[in-house]
């Protein structure tokens, strides 16, 4: 069992700054997705960073960067950072998702400005 979502995903995908780790397991995209999908925010945020640390970079599937921000948000909704960190991603792998780059970063916006969150 890997022993953080890091270097699961690590393994499953590979790593552009790292080896890719010898492993005796089989892997299934479907046992990652699990494991995203049920990971604390904190995990998943340091699985970003270390796998992407300049948002244009990793192997990490659009889609997993696009989920894994998604799930992040959701557990923290009021965090105009992660906001702003979700719709850059958003940027880079657009245009299909400009608009809610766009929402996003009137959301962060607006909790900066004072308001609060829905």
């Amino acid at each position: 069992m890997h022993s953080t979502l890091t270097e699961h995903a690590r393994c499953l995908y590979g790593d552009e700054y790292r080896p890719t780790p010898d492993c005796d397991q089989e892997h299934r995209e479907h046992y990652f997705v699990e494991e995203l999908t049920f990971a604390d925010a904190e995990d998943i945020v340091a699985m970003l960073r270390e796998l992407s640390p300049h948002g244009v970079d990793g192997r990490l599937p659009v889609w997993v960067r696009n989920l894994a921000y998604r799930l992040v948000l959701l557990q923290r909704p009021d965090e105009p950072a992660l906001m702003r960190e979700a719709a850059e991603s958003l940027w880079l792998h657009g245009p299909d998702w400009d608009d809610i780059a766009a929402d996003l970063v009137r959301q962060a916006d607006f909790l900066e400005a004072g308001g609060k969150g829905s």
